[in-house]
């Protein structure tokens, strides 16, 4: 990031400095993502009852939202030198970009592994493989600005870099605020759970007030109520329980379900 800044005032290129403002955002996401993976490593207590695996989540939120006023700075930036050409050094451009792509490439491979542990950890591999995207257009942009003297490319860059920015914003702020929001998981369906239980369990009757959310990507919970054929029970209901819980758990990878039993002549609770 230092050297994008530099590089970006001695060859007057606003697409480096564009880029190191992207480095900026990296730094502080990867800041927040390893205090995040500090945080939720404390043990649940009376009152973190899930502990604070959220924490991660709310860091991906964080990086996300934090992408976009950069992105207008870009934009901006990039209208001025459309409107403005200006001269760019595109030699020691190339040098620089090299550098951050080199540093960008190192760093995805590092996260490789693991970029689908945490929404955290895959927030970060996200900025890098942008951050890649956008070295590769300033290396080839510098070969071009080099050759030609072309250097309206320089801005066209820039706005490239917005695009790859905004794409990988979106998605990471869609799938953080889907978590923050209590939703279902994504392509998941409670009805649709719910007709495979009734499917898979005759002993079922009928499964209402039923909620499904997610603590983190790989913690699902489920909780449910259920009215049972009770001619057709013949062992007793915890271990009919059990047996839901562990085909919650194999099919759907639900790590805690939650079913309560209600007697035949139970109202059901409104929906609002």
């Amino acid at each position: 990031m230092v050297l994008e800044i530099i590089g970006s005032f001695v060859t007057n290129s606003i697409a480096l400095l564009s880029d190191a403002g992207h480095m900026f955002t990296h730094a502080f996401a990867i800041g927040i993502s390893l205090l995040a993976n500090f945080i939720t490593r404390k043990p649940p207590c009376h009152h973190k009852t899930f502990g604070l695996y959220r924490a991660e989540v709310l860091a991906a939120f964080i990086n996300g939202l934090f992408l976009l006023p950069i992105v207008g700075f870009i934009i901006f930036e990039a209208i001025v030198r459309f409107l403005n050409p200006q001269g760019v050094n595109g030699f020691y451009m190339l040098i620089v970009a090299f550098i951050g792509l080199a540093v960008n490439i190192a760093s995805i491979l590092i996260l490789q592994s693991s970029r689908d542990t945490s929404l955290n950890i895959k927030s970060v591999f996200y900025h890098m493989i942008a951050d890649a995207a956008s070295s590769i257009g300033i290396v080839i942009a510098a070969f071009i600005i080099m050759s030609t003297e072309f250097v309206i490319l320089d801005p066209i860059v820039s706005l490239g870099i917005s695009i790859v920015i905004i794409y990988w914003a979106y998605g990471i702020l869609k799938e953080s605020v889907r978590i923050l929001l209590e939703m279902a998981p994504k392509g998941m369906n409670i009805d649709t759970i719910n007709e495979d239980l009734k499917a898979n369990f005759p002993e079922i009757n009928q499964i209402y007030d039923t909620h499904l959310w997610t603590i983190i990507p790989e913690m699902l919970i489920y909780s449910t109520h259920i009215k049972l054929n009770n001619d057709m029970i013949k062992d007793n209901q915890e271990d009919f329980i059990s047996k839901i819980n562990d085909y919650l758990s194999n099919k759907y990878r639900i790590i805690e379900s939650t079913i309560q039993i209600m007697p035949e002549d139970a109202v059901e609770a409104c929906n609002i």
